[in-house]
């Protein structure tokens, strides 16, 4: 006689799989919630605590821990059946168990001592040691799997390889589960936890990471991470992080807006009547770096701007949704990769350093734009510096961004020199510098960086202030009749 036990917070399913299990001359056996529902269905089902012969305790937190369970999941075939058969102990199976909703339940910011009841501890302790004993126990804790042991069970059985694989999602399920109780209780008083633990699922294997030598994967079901294309080639790691830094940027953005990327920076950014205006607007700030780019549209793909698009390398097309016509079109692309753009998961950011990993967070600020100068900006000069601090916000520091009110003009990234980002992007601007509006991730240490800005043109600059050297600057905005605004927050990205 085969034995199955179902002790499942989550019931989606659980009726469907009893009956299957029963058709297949499984004794099931279940209490508590998960008994009640079979009960009501009509699958015939042994307590628990009959079985154990002792009754649920405790307002239900002692149901399962009992050498009759643990012993029939743990026991080894042909080595155990002897103390087995002594103590009255029946192999059991397969275990069927999902967790009480510890994470959910956090969410919802209850208090301690409601939300201590949600941690469970029965049905830990059962996927444990059934899933060390995979051998001869299948362990089941995703309702997801469900069809796949109901045709199992109606065929040859659930197979060793099956049992494996299902035993490795409940250790995975069971080290979240610790984490989000240990990660949570730490944050009680404490931003960040000693012992930092993070664990994300849907792994998927890249062809390789940044560079060909390199071994890569992406993990995540959700966001970017989850994101895969509708159509076109295989997601590559420099794909993922470049299409990241532009839904990033995109975010920014209320009206039609087009950003384009290239290695993790933006080339080319704009904001237009509609997205085809403002993609080609992004495109020719800088043509040749926007080859071979990702591009991330913030309205629907028209067919008007698929075909555009079509008509030149692209690595990856981003946008909230795309019709069928659409997508017709873009199949003469085969290989540019498509995504609808995902839901924002807010979440740390984390990096790898040698021998561990940095932790950063980003708590609700408010920025505090204050003019210093004799002049205030126009403003025409506002909606081009406001522009401009978007994408600052968003491009490798040192950055310096010169831009009108409807799209940059030049662009800076990466320089140990502020001033030498500055040169760089009034070098690679792509149209007359004259009126524009410039923005500095952090403090200008120097004049400097404004005077080569306002010779190249521009009239207006924003800053997060903070140097010692402030007084030097603001005079020399002054001097060279330019408007100065300070934010009072600095965006470096390194």
């Amino acid at each position: 006689m085969k034995w199955a036990l179902l002790s499942v917070w989550d019931k989606t399913g659980i009726i469907g799989l009893a009956q299957a299990l029963t058709d297949q001359k499984y004794s099931i056996m279940s209490s508590g919630g998960t008994g009640k529902a079979l009960a009501e269905a009509g699958v015939k089902f042994t307590e628990v605590s009959s079985y154990t012969g002792f009754p649920e305790m405790m307002d239900g937190r002692v149901k399962t821990l009992h050498p009759k369970v643990h012993g029939g999941l743990l026991g080894r075939r042909q080595i155990d059946d002897a103390v087995m058969a002594k103590h009255g102990i029946n192999h059991i199976d397969l275990l069927v168990v999902n967790l009480y909703p510890f994470e959910k339940m956090a969410a919802k910011k209850m208090n301690l001592e409601e939300l201590i009841e949600y941690i469970d501890v029965g049905g830990p302790a059962m996927i444990r040691a059934a899933a060390k004993n995979y051998r001869d126990v299948a362990v089941v804790v995703d309702p997801s799997d469900y069809p796949m042991v109901q045709d199992a069970v109606r065929g040859d059985g659930i197979s060793a390889k099956e049992r494996l694989i299902l035993a490795k999602k409940a250790f995975a399920r069971t080290a979240a589960y610790d984490a989000a109780i240990s990660s949570h209780l730490y944050q009680l008083d404490s931003p960040f936890p000693s012992t930092f633990t993070v664990q994300y699922s849907h792994g998927r294997s890249l062809r390789y990471g940044e560079n060909p030598h390199q071994q890569a994967a992406v993990y995540g079901n959700a966001g970017i991470a989850g994101a895969e294309p509708l159509q076109g080639r295989q997601m590559s790691y420099n794909n993922y992080l470049d299409l990241n830094a532009g839904v990033s940027l995109m975010r920014e953005f209320d009206e039609p807006a087009a950003v384009i990327v290239k290695h993790n920076n933006p080339c080319g950014v704009a904001i237009g009547k509609d997205v085809f205006d403002a993609y080609v607007s992004a495109r020719d700030v800088d043509p040749v770096s926007a080859y071979g780019s990702v591009v991330c549209v913030n309205r629907e793909l028209t067919k008007k701007l698929a075909e555009e698009i079509s008509n030149t390398f692209v690595e990856v097309i981003l946008a909230p949704s795309f019709s069928q016509q659409v997508l017709e079109i873009m199949k003469k692309k085969e290989n540019m990769r498509v995504i609808t753009l995902p839901g924002s998961v807010p979440s740390d950011e984390i990096r790898t350093i040698d021998g561990g990993v940095l932790v950063q967070r980003t708590p609700a600020y408010q920025e505090h734009w204050e003019v210093i100068t004799d002049r205030d900006p126009t403003p025409e000069e506002m909606k081009a510096l406001q522009l401009a601090w978007k994408v600052c916000k968003h491009t490798k520091s040192n950055t310096i961004i010169f831009a009108d009110k409807y799209h940059t003009l030049g662009i800076g990234a990466g320089q140990m020199s502020r001033v030498d980002s500055a040169k760089i992007a009034i070098e690679k601007a792509c149209a007359s510098l004259k009126g524009s509006a410039v923005a500095s991730d952090a403090f200008l240490p120097f004049p400097d960086t404004l005077e080569v800005a306002a010779e190249a043109g521009a009239t207006a600059l924003v800053q997060p202030g903070g140097s010692i050297r402030d007084k030097e600057v603001i005079e020399s905005a002054n001097r060279l009749h330019m408007a100065m605004i300070f934010t009072g927050i600095r965006y470096f990205r390194h």
